[in-house]
């Protein structure tokens, strides 16, 4: 879905970018130019920003917890 219709950017990129190390609204800007024209897209954006950061922390809180049973047994 285009999140970012002045600079054509997709919920996809921003995931992307979040998987290669962006964390912030800030940085998204910086970067993809998000809600850097109108504006209109700076909440869906920052909704899909945290959706992602917060999935990839559960994914890594998951894995440091069977790595550790892994290493325990």
């Amino acid at each position: 879905m285009i999140v970012c219709v002045c600079n054509n950017i997709s919920d996809r990129e921003i995931r992307q970018a979040v998987d290669l190390g962006l964390s912030s609204m800030a940085e998204l800007r910086r970067d993809l130019g998000v809600a850097t024209c109108c504006g209109k897209c700076h909440t869906c954006a920052r909704e899909v920003l945290n959706d992602h950061l917060s999935a990839t922390a559960t994914v890594a809180l998951q894995e440091t917890v069977l790595m550790r049973a892994v290493l325990t047994n």
